[in-house]
C-alpha cells in the first residue's frame, strides 16, 4: 500500500543553533520527514550563552544534527555545515556555513527557495555579506524578533543583534517573519510530547533522550507545556498557510508576519511522519 503521493513544493536551507534548545531539532526531524519540501543544505550556528560557553557549539549542534538525520536513515543529508562560534561583527569571513548557503542559493532548481533561520541570523549575515547578490534568490524564513519592536527582548535576535539588523535591513530579502508573539503558541503539552516520542520508533526515542537530558542554567523551570517554535516555518514548506494569518507590506523591503500559525496542523503532521516512518 502506498500513500498519496505529494509532490515538492520549494527547495529549503536550514539553519539553526542545533546544539540550543531541542525544538529545533524535532523541526529538522520534520522537515526531513516531508515529501513537500527538498532539502538543500543545513548549517548550524553558535548558540546563546545560557546553554554554556559557545565555542565550538556550532560544530556540537551540527554533529547533533547529523546523528539524528543517520538515525531517521537520510544519509544523503546528513553532511551539516557550522558557522562561527562569535556573533556577527560586519567584517567578510568565510565559513563553511556561509559557503553552503551561498551554493545552494545559486543552484538551479523548478520550485522556490526557502531558507528557513529559527536561531540567530548569523550565518545568513556571513553569507549575504559574502555574496549580497544571493538575497534575490532566496527567501528568508525567519523564527525570531518581535512584532511589537521588543527586538532585544527575543532570543534569537538577542544572540546575534547585529546579525538580526545587518539582514533585516536588505532591501533586496524577502523576508517572512514568525515573531516572538506568534512562534510561542506554537506549543504542546509535556505529556503529549513525552508519550509521542516515546512511541515512534528510532527517530522518536532519540528526540526523547535530547528534550530528557537537556542542560539548562537553573533559573529555567519546566512547566506543562513546551514551545515548538522551531516548527513554525513547516506551514510555507512541508504545509500549507491556508489556516493561518499574515500581515504583509506592499513595499521593499517586502515582509510578511505571521500572526498566526496552525500548531495542531503542525504536531498532528509531524507525529503522523515519524509514527509511518517507525
Amino acid at each position: 500500500m502506498t500513500m498519496i503521493s505529494v509532490e515538492p513544493r520549494c527547495r529549503v536551507i536550514l539553519d539553526n543553533d542545533w546544539a540550543g534548545d531541542p525544538d529545533g531539532l524535532l523541526g529538522l526531524a520534520h522537515h526531513a520527514l516531508s515529501p513537500a519540501n527538498e532539502i538543500v543544505a543545513i548549517t548550524s550556528s553558535l548558540t546563546n550563552p545560557m546553554f554554556g560557553p559557545p565555542e565550538g557549539m556550532a560544530r556540537v549542534g551540527a554533529d547533533l544534527a547529523e546523528d539524528l538525520l543517520l538515525v531517521l536513515k537520510r544519509p544523503e543529508l546528513a553532511s551539516v555545515r557550522s558557522g562561527a562560534d562569535t556573533p556577527f561583527s560586519g567584517k567578510p569571513r568565510e565559513t563553511a556555513a556561509a559557503r553552503a548557503i551561498i551554493e545552494a542559493a545559486g543552484s538551479a532548481g523548478d520550485v522556490p527557495l526557502i531558507l528557513v533561520c529559527a536561531g540567530p541570523l548569523t550565518n545568513v549575515a556571513d553569507a549575504l555579506l559574502l555574496q549580497p547578490e544571493i538575497a534575490g534568490s532566496i527567501t528568508l524564513a525567519w523564527v525570531g524578533g518581535s512584532a511589537a519592536g521588543e527586538d532585544e527582548d527575543e532570543y534569537n535576535y538577542y544572540t546575534d543583534p547585529a546579525a538580526a539588523r545587518f539582514v533585516l535591513a536588505n532591501q533586496q530579502l524577502p523576508v517572512w517573519q514568525f515573531p516572538s508573539e506568534t512562534y510561542r503558541k506554537v506549543i504542546i503539552s509535556v505529556g503529549e510530547l513525552d508519550y509521542s516520542l516515546r512511541d515512534a520508533g528510532a527517530g522518536g526515542a532519540w528526540l526523547w533522550k535530547r528534550f530528557n537530558s537537556l542542560v539548562v542554567p537553573d533559573f529555567v523551570k519546566f512547566g506543562p507545556l513546551w514551545c515548538l517554535g522551531d516548527s513554525a516555518p513547516l506551514i510555507v514548506t512541508g504545509l500549507e498557510d491556508i489556516t493561518c494569518t499574515y500581515d504583509e507590506t506592499s513595499v521593499s523591503p517586502y515582509r510578511r508576519i505571521y500572526t498566526h500559525v496552525d500548531t495542531r496542523l503542525i504536531v498532528s503532521d509531524f507525529f503522523a511522519r515519524l509514527r509511518m516512518h517507525s
